[in-house]
């Protein structure tokens, strides 16, 4: 009986890893999944429009749930439609991994936004219930991997800033049931949208 229990044990073990395995992805794989991405995001994703996103460096389970939102259409972007389609899990996993992998290129902040920049990432503005940013995404905007919220140093300031408005109009709505980015961006004007945005992208993590 105790040889059979401990051969039950061994099967289940095998299978958990097994199940370890394919969620997590394979840099490697995932870089040869990624050549269409390219023309929007980089070969290296590290995109040189300033309206998309560079993926480089960014948080791995960040990039996958956006992938899966995108995929199930959670998340609306025009440009993505049908890109998706065709990938599994695994597909999006290794790509996810793959970015994650890659070193991010920098911007620059520009100089007149930076004090409002600052003050109302640091501090956010607690008289209009706007909390700071640095809360979630950290003092440097390195975020926070393991709980998904994404790198935001360095980023495009024009795409922070597109994404910020579409927070406050509600056309995007993946920050969880807790409307986190929702709630923020909705009490921000647009020169906070763009002094947060500006400030952002000058910061190093």
């Amino acid at each position: 009986m105790k040889h059979i229990y401990n051969a039950f044990i061994v099967a289940m073990l095998g299978l958990c890893l097994a199940n370890v395995s394919l969620a997590g992805g394979d840099a490697a794989a995932g870089k040869n999944k990624v050549a269409s991405c390219g023309a929007c995001h980089g070969n290296d994703g590290n995109s040189l429009i300033p309206a998309n996103p560079k993926l480089a460096g960014q948080g791995e389970k960040y990039l996958l749930k956006q992938l899966n939102d995108i995929q199930r259409g959670d998340r609306e972007i025009a440009l993505m439609v049908g890109q998706l389609d065709k990938l599994s899990e695994q597909d999006l996993a290794d790509i996810a991994a793959f970015y994650a992998a890659q070193t991010q290129t920098k911007s620059a902040a520009q100089e007149q936004l930076v004090e409002l920049g600052r003050e109302m990432y640091r501090n956010g503005n607690h008289e209009r219930g706007i909390a700071s940013c640095m809360g979630c995404h950290g003092p440097a905007g390195a975020g926070n991997a393991p709980a998904g919220y994404p790198m935001i140093a360095g980023q495009h300031a024009d795409y922070i800033a597109v994404q910020l408005r579409h927070f406050s109009v509600g056309t995007r709505t993946n920050d969880g049931e807790g409307k986190t980015m929702r709630g923020i961006a909705e009490r921000m004007n647009e020169n906070e949208i763009q002094a947060v945005a500006s400030y952002v992208a000058g910061l190093r993590d």
